[in-house]
């Protein structure tokens, strides 16, 4: 199975169009204004998917399998909470705290006009005929029920493509998660379809994934050595979403980090972001003793953009090595700003040649304490192709991925 990023642009748009349609519907529905979230496409493995349930909150849901252009399920998931607000609002006060049969009844009617909607929204797209089921109620506090005895739910290991949307109601705690299963075969039908170039093998980007993963490891043992706490970083999905949508997933707060642009095969734009407390525990759990200065001043500020040397050498450094090819970064750049501000430069700069990336969302745990860390890697489009084309994927696990990179001064 090969895909390009033609193709995944369409599937972008497609899932872009029918999320539109489902907030359209339910604004229709309930009188409640609604707006569209976040889109993207995953690349997750089956673990994490199942990681996305196991909050132990309780969760409803409405399921239909679909026939034609596409063939799998498409999954609308509510918090319990939600769904019980939303159908308050459908039966004019007379809800209750319970899934009575009226209830379900609703969630259902409510579940099955959104799914309805995105599917009407991809079958636009595609310009094709999609068929839908009779939608079944399903409610759990794990994954099981929701996808449990979907043929085709990735493994543990395994590497899956997720359609993944969300819709949110303005002025009230009101929201869910959509997400399409396809099934393998009716993707690879699919992509062979719309395919415009030789495209990439699905199995070299699985392949990336797993160079990023091991980046990751890499980046872990010499921030432990580096600052003394116990560290691990971890690379949860693989995202395609557009540049423009980029900014929307930026929360809205001061930010910290660093950014660099790496040249070779790939070239691109490299960038972590932490909130502000993050940066400054870890900026002073660097330096050797307590910092007299308010804020980042010269001292943290040099400790941050030093971590940052330290994380891009283990990534590029990393993929340079499984790649058997040469990337080069420049010098650090450090960032200090309010939200899409901090990536507001790059994402310019991209966007000169390319209308989507690949990002990574990732995770770092410092001495049990979970800190968000943003890593924005983005390759050139038409580079990443030509540099996954030649990937030995039996390398990933045999090249070594230590990184070498030259200290900076004043830390």
């Amino acid at each position: 199975m090969k895909l390009d990023v033609n193709v995944l642009g369409t599937f972008y748009r497609m899932a872009r169009e029918g999320a539109g349609l489902a907030a359209g519907r339910l604004t229709h529905m309930t009188d409640v204004e609604t707006r569209v979230g976040v889109t993207k496409l995953n690349f997750m493995r089956g673990r994490e998917i199942r990681r996305e349930f196991a909050d132990s909150t309780q969760k409803v849901g409405v399921r239909v399998k679909l026939t034609g252009a596409i063939e799998g399920y498409s999954v609308v998931v509510f918090d319990r909470e939600n769904a019980l607000r939303i159908v308050e609002t459908l039966l004019d006060g007379a809800g209750s705290d319970e899934f009575d049969e009226m209830a379900r009844s609703a969630t259902t009617e409510v579940g099955h006009i959104m799914n309805s909607g995105f599917i009407d929204g991809w079958a636009d797209v595609l310009e094709a005929v999609i068929d839908v089921s009779t939608p079944e109620f399903v409610e759990g506090a794990s994954a099981e029920p929701f996808f449990g005895d979907i043929d085709d739910t990735p493994a543990e290991d395994d590497l899956a493509l997720l359609f993944q949307s969300q819709i949110e109601t303005v002025g009230a705690e009101i929201g869910f998660s959509h997400y399409l299963f396809p099934k393998r075969e009716s993707m690879a039908r699919l992509l062979e379809r719309l395919r415009t170039s030789g495209g990439i093998d699905y199995d070299k980007l699985d392949g990336f994934d797993r160079m990023a993963e091991r980046g990751a490891e890499e980046v872990a043992e010499t921030a432990t050595t580096l600052t003394g706490i116990d560290t691990s970083v971890e690379i949860r999905r693989l995202n395609f979403v557009s540049l423009e949508a980029i900014p929307e997933q930026i929360a809205e707060e001061m930010l910290v980090g660093v950014a660099f642009e790496f040249d070779g095969l790939p070239s691109g734009y490299l960038l972590f972001l932490f909130d502000e407390a993050s940066a400054h525990e870890i900026a002073d759990a660097m330096l050797p003793t307590a910092v007299d200065e308010d804020g980042f001043g010269e001292m943290r500020t040099s400790a941050i953009t030093e971590l940052g040397n330290i994380m891009a050498s283990g990534f590029l450094d990393g993929w340079a090595n499984v790649l058997d090819t040469t990337i080069d970064h420049s010098t650090p750049e450090f960032i200090h700003d309010i939200g899409a501000a901090a990536v507001d430069p790059v994402i310019i700069q991209l966007g000169e040649s390319q209308d989507f990336a690949f990002v990574f969302d990732t995770v770092v745990m410092a001495d049990g304490k979970e800190f968000d860390c943003e890593v924005y890697a983005i390759p050139d489009e038409d580079d990443l192709e030509r540099a996954l084309n030649d990937l030995d994927v039996d390398r990933i696990e045999d090249a070594p991925t230590t990184a070498e990179f030259q200290e900076l001064e004043n830390v």
